[in-house]
């Protein structure tokens, strides 16, 4: 009689956690997302890009998106810089090498909330099958209900890697010394999400 009123009583917890800790799933806006990045050229100015056919997800708990769990996926083959040549370079085996890596990815590990509405998000960043752990900034710009229904959240992250610690590392040497690419590579994103219609009738 014991035995079956613990199983019991464990049941009921096991129920009402899952009816209190339900999950969203909000998926990227692709049309109104911009994913970024800049990178010094000539120790003088910067080269800005983008990647353009990429797509992301994130899972959050009880509407909170702290500790959500964030999956994006870029294509390297969509990467544009403005300049066809400097492009094609860049999908070349001395940079992305495209053709052997079609995909760069991140998978969070931590997304925490720092004060407000700013958050502090550490994942593990995959370029030519090198992992790395990288730490972005992450301010979310709020919240709001579309005219159909739908909600939707809107985020900006910043963050910096080093290239060579993914092996693109193609360079040449000025003469005074400085490298024409810069190491340090500028993430800047602008990300819409749009949540996900529970379908469970």
């Amino acid at each position: 009689m014991k035995k079956f009123k613990l199983l019991f009583t464990v049941i009921i917890i096991l129920f009402v956690t899952q009816t209190f800790a339900q999950t969203s799933k909000w998926e990227i806006d692709k049309v109104h997302s911009k994913i970024g990045f800049s990178v010094t050229h000539l120790l003088i100015s910067e080269v800005d890009g983008t990647f353009n056919d990429f797509d992301g997800s994130i899972i959050t708990n009880n509407n909170s998106f702290e500790n959500a769990q964030i999956e994006f996926t870029l294509k390297t083959n969509s990467i544009y810089t403005d300049n066809t040549r400097r492009d094609n370079h860049l999908k070349s085996p001395d940079f992305f090498d495209t053709e052997k890596y079609p995909e760069i990815n991140f998978k969070s590990t931590s997304f925490k909330k720092i004060e407000g509405n700013n958050y502090k998000l550490i994942g593990d960043f995959t370029i030519k099958d090198i992992t790395k752990q990288i730490v972005l900034e992450v301010v979310l710009g709020g919240t709001i209900k579309d005219p159909w229904g739908n909600e939707r959240a809107g985020f900006k992250i910043n963050g910096k890697i080093n290239r060579f610690d993914y092996n693109l590392k193609w360079n040449n040497l000025l003469e005074a010394g400085g490298a024409v690419v810069g190491k340090e590579v500028e993430l800047n994103c602008k990300v819409e999400l749009i949540k996900q219609k529970d379908e469970k009738k």
